[in-house]
C-alpha cells in the first residue's frame, strides 16, 4: 500500500475520533490535542515506506519528532491534555447558534484542521518520491529547523514564566506590573512563537523541495495554508486580547506582529 493512502486512512480515523469525541464531550479541543501528534506519525509511515533506509526521510522524520515532542510538553503543562477547552472556540459558540457552529466544527475545527495536518508533512513524500542522497544545503536547512526549534521554545518558555509569575502576583493580591508578555522574544514580536512555528514548515517544504530539485511543488498548499491559518488566528486572538487589556493598542503600535524586529519607538527615538 502507497505510504499517502496509508497516510489518509491514519487521517480519516484521527478525523472521526476529533468529531464524535466533540460531540459526546460538548467541547471542540480535540483536534488541538492531536495536533502535534498525528503529523509525526504520518512522516515516519512515509519515511517507513521507505525502509528507513532514505537519510533524507529518516532526518525529517526525526525533526518533525523534535517539533511534535516539544509541542506536546508545551501544551501539557499548559492543562490541553487535562479536559479544558480552547478558551477561543468557547467564544466563537457563543456568537454562534448550535447549527452554525456544529456546521463549523465539523467543516473547520476538525475536516480542514486534519487536512491541513496532512498537507504540512507531504514534503516529506516529495522526499520519498525523490531518493537521493543528501547534501550541503539539506544539511543547512535540517540545522534552520533545529534553530527555528530553539526559537520557539525559548518564546513558549518566555510566556510561561510570565504567566506562571503574573497568576503569582494575582495571587498575593497584587496588581502585576505587565498584564501580557512584553519582554524578551515578545519585545521584538508579538507572536514569536508563532513566526518560529511557521518558519520551521517552511524549511520541511524546502527539505522536500531540495530533494526534487525544484522550488515549484505542489506541497507548498501545506506551509502556505498554515500561514493563512496564523494570520486568521492571530487577528482573532488579538481582537479578544485588545477588548481585555486596552493597554494591547499600544504594544502593536510598537511591535511587529510576528516577524521579530526592533521595536519602532525604540527606532524612532535613535533616529531622532
Amino acid at each position: 500500500m502507497e505510504p499517502l493512502t496509508i497516510v489518509l486512512i491514519a487521517a480519516g480515523v484521527s478525523s472521526a475520533f476529533c468529531w464524535i469525541t466533540s460531540l459526546i464531550t460538548r467541547e471542540t479541543s480535540w483536534v488541538d490535542r492531536l495536533w502535534s501528534i498525528v503529523p509525526v506519525v504520518y512522516v515516519w509511515i512515509i519515511a517507513g515506506a521507505a525502509g528507513l533506509g532514505d537519510l533524507r526521510l529518516n532526518v525529517m522524520a526525526i525533526l518533525v519528532t523534535l517539533w511534535g515532542a516539544r509541542l506536546t510538553f508545551n501544551f501539557a503543562r499548559r492543562g490541553g491534555y487535562s479536559g479544558i477547552e480552547d478558551y477561543r472556540w468557547a467564544i466563537l459558540r457563543g456568537r454562534m447558534t448550535r447549527l452554525q457552529f456544529e456546521l463549523f466544527n465539523i467543516g473547520f475545527i476538525v475536516i480542514f484542521q486534519q487536512a491541513l495536518l496532512v498537507l504540512i508533512t507531504l514534503p516529506a513524500l516529495v522526499a520519498y518520491e525523490h531518493r537521493t542522497a543528501m547534501g550541503p544545503l539539506d544539511w543547512l536547512l535540517a540545522a534552520l529547523f533545529l534553530a527555528f526549534l530553539v526559537g520557539e521554545t525559548i518564546a513558549d518558555q518566555q510566556q510561561w514564566r510570565f504567566q506562571q509569575a503574573k497568576a503569582a502576583e494575582i495571587a498575593a493580591g497584587r496588581e502585576p506590573e505587565h498584564r501580557f508578555a512584553q519582554t524578551g522574544l515578545w519585545r521584538y514580536s508579538r507572536h514569536p512563537n508563532f513566526f518560529f512555528e511557521q518558519a520551521q514548515w517552511w524549511v520541511f517544504f524546502l527539505m522536500g523541495a531540495v530533494a526534487a530539485g525544484t522550488l515549484f511543488q505542489w506541497s507548498v498548499v501545506g506551509a502556505a495554508l498554515l500561514t493563512i491559518l496564523f494570520v486568521g488566528s492571530t487577528i482573532f486572538t488579538e481582537s479578544i486580547t485588545r477588548s481585555k487589556y486596552p493597554e494591547y493598542a499600544d504594544y502593536q503600535a510598537t511591535t511587529s506582529a510576528i516577524i521579530p524586529f526592533p521595536p519602532r519607538v525604540r527606532r524612532a527615538r535613535a533616529a531622532g
